[in-house]
């Protein structure tokens, strides 16, 4: 056993050392970018810092390892009001994860984000006033996760991605993997490294992409479709790590913390507390966390929204027989272009 935690930690320093280092180069070169958005209000509260001690369903986006460890059942669901409420943007996801065995789990999610209407507009009717298009980005998650032993996790995640407007789309496929180690006479310390959206580069096709050329010597007009290049998706990269104060059977804080290297943008780093106050009755947690890259405090230098500070909390009310409970969450995050509101529900079904 101790061998074996020599080996994990051995490969969480190298794996620091291999990316510690963003590519500022490729910034803005990547497609898909909304893969990046947390749509789960728990783990959004503190910054996603907590990608070594999130659970259940919620893990699917952060590190799928986290999935092994859900209730018999957990259905989810969340609403957020993307960039603030004047972009009009809506980011809607539901998922649910279901106990196989003894030790594996196995979840779906499914997130939508939806830009509203859109003027159509064209050369000769800059203003538009032809009618309007509905922009749309959707991606489908399925993921298995499994106890390997009371320390080790792992689980892998497959999503389906999908960005369409009215006359062009762009669809591709991305695999999430993640693992955590936990250890501590009581549990408290974790360790986890998550990999997400490594997947082949995509590319737009459809009809708005043919234009009509006209001949100038046969004066015969003639289709034509338009080249377009493929683009990356947002790989990341994390590790993270947590640690538990267990003051007593009714409080705890839990510290989190996490280095996210992008290939298209600038690393982060990522910190977040969480405090949970448990009775017969109800559980009640309160979260915040900030999420810090380069230039974050110079608005000329800035170049990212997902930066900053976040808060939130949690209800969790028991119901029925078997540990089950009904949960509230909310969670606050801070743009340049307004606060960024989410609230989710969830029901997590015990044994």
């Amino acid at each position: 056993m101790i061998y074996n935690r020599i080996k994990i930690l051995t490969l969480l320093l190298l794996t620091v050392n291999f990316i510690w280092a963003g590519n500022e180069d490729r910034a803005g070169s990547a497609g898909a970018t909304d893969l990046l958005v947390n749509p789960w209000a728990k783990s959004s509260a503190w910054g996603s810092a907590g990608i070594s001690s999130v659970n259940g369903l919620e893990a699917i986006f952060l590190n799928v390892a986290g999935l092994a460890y859900a209730d018999k059942t957990e259905i989810q669901f969340s609403r957020t009001n993307w960039l603030g409420s004047l972009t009009g943007i809506g980011l809607n996801s539901a998922g649910l994860a279901q106990k196989m065995g003894e030790s594996g789990v196995l979840g779906i999610s499914f997130t939508s984000m939806n830009y509203g209407d859109i003027q159509i507009t064209t050369t000769e009717l800059p203003e538009g006033g032809v009618g309007t298009f509905n922009p749309s980005s959707m991606n489908f998650n399925i993921a298995y996760a499994k106890k390997f032993s009371p320390s080790i996790s792992g689980g892998l995640n497959l999503k389906v991605v999908s960005q369409s407007i009215s006359n062009v789309r762009a669809q591709g496929m991305a695999i999430d993997a993640g693992i955590r180690y936990v250890t501590g006479d009581q549990e408290h310390i974790k360790f986890a490294i998550s990999l997400k959206n490594v997947g082949p580069p995509m590319s737009f096709s459809g009809d708005g992409l043919s234009i009509d050329m006209l001949n100038p010597t046969t004066g015969i007009s003639i289709g034509m479709q338009e080249r377009v290049s493929g683009f990356e998706l947002p790989s990341q990269l994390n590790i993270g790590t947590s640690y538990d104060f267990n003051f007593n059977e009714n409080n705890k804080l839990t510290l989190a913390g996490t280095f996210s290297a992008n290939s298209f943008s600038r690393d982060q780093f990522r910190g977040g507390l969480e405090y949970t106050i448990s009775t017969d009755k109800a559980i009640f947690s309160l979260r915040g966390g900030f999420v810090y890259e380069k230039s974050i405090f110079d608005a000329n230098e800035m170049a990212t929204a997902l930066s900053g500070p976040s808060g939130g909390f949690s209800f969790q009310f028991p119901f029925g027989e078997g540990g089950s409970r009904v949960g509230i969450d909310y969670a606050y995050r801070q743009s340049i272009l307004g606060g960024i509101h989410t609230v989710g529900g969830r029901i997590n079904i015990g044994e």
